[in-house]
């Protein structure tokens, strides 16, 4: 499946861009125990992605991470502590006009500075002599940016991970009012990570919270359902809803990515 090149422009309008993004600025200096390289990543246009390498050893997996549509990099400084406690490196990076990135978002170009930053960062870690596999994640929003690249990028990826992922837009869209009808959009004019899923053979990883309440459970179900992958799971975090999947199953989390990591280095 080739959708480098789709025109996602149906899905730029106003009223569904409002909603899919809420960019911030970084608020300066954190106090994290994790050390990490501040990456500035070109994508084109003269507009740069801000990110975060948080980076433990040289040999040990890489998860490019992205985030949530109201999350900074600035917001995993603690998660990519426990990370660091794995033998995990950790690159969240953000979207144009988060964090200290410039630009302004739109799915068009979320979807395109996507394969940019993809490039850029296997350049990167092959240029540093880093040799351990490659996970890609996407949480929320971020899970049309992984299963862009997992779609387009099987070859060079190692294992990937959805957390809070949707399979279907238009009912998110609904949920909070917007009248696709209205606007003429149609599932297959938009991110289509219903279909994406299905191209990712290897390793996969489905997290979702039980009464996640922006994103239904039943679409991360979908999307293990439908995933190809021989080694596959799917964890559900048990009383957590979108927003408080961390504090109520951090352990549980952590482990599910544990367990995926064994899997690519039985292989």
């Amino acid at each position: 499946m080739n959708s480098k090149n789709k025109d996602y422009s149906a899905f730029d309008q106003p009223s569904i861009m409002q909603f899919l993004f809420n960019p911030r600025p970084e608020m300066g200096e954190t106090s994290t125990a994790a050390t990490y390289k501040e990456i500035l990543i070109p994508v084109g246009e003269g507009v740069i992605i801000g990110s975060r390498f948080y980076a433990v050893d040289k040999s040990a997996p890489v998860i490019l991470f992205f985030h949530g549509n109201g999350e900074i990099v600035e917001d995993y400084d603690d998660l990519a502590s426990f990370y660091g406690r794995m033998n995990v490196n950790f690159l969240p990076v953000d979207y144009r006009g988060y964090g200290k990135s410039t630009g302004r978002p739109s799915v068009s170009t979320m979807m395109r500075d996507s394969h940019e930053i993809f490039e850029y960062v296997t350049t990167f870690l092959k240029s540093e002599a880093y040799s351990g596999p490659l996970i890609v994640m996407g949480r929320s929003l971020g899970s049309a940016s992984a299963l862009e690249l997992a779609t387009m990028y099987q070859n060079r990826i190692d294992g990937l991970v959805i957390e809070s992922g949707f399979a279907f837009a238009l009912p998110l869209l609904q949920l909070i009012g917007i009248d696709t009808t209205r606007l003429g959009i149609t599932e297959e004019q938009g991110f289509s990570n219903f279909d994406k899923i299905k191209s990712f053979e290897k390793p996969t990883l489905i997290i979702h919270a039980e009464f996640d309440h922006i994103i239904p459970f039943s679409d991360g179900k979908y999307l293990f359902d439908n995933s190809p992958a021989k080694d596959k799971n799917l964890l559900m975090v048990r009383g957590a809803n979108h927003n408080n999947i961390f504090a109520l199953g951090l352990q549980e989390y952590l482990q599910s990515i544990q367990g995926l990591i064994g899997l690519l280095s039985r292989d």
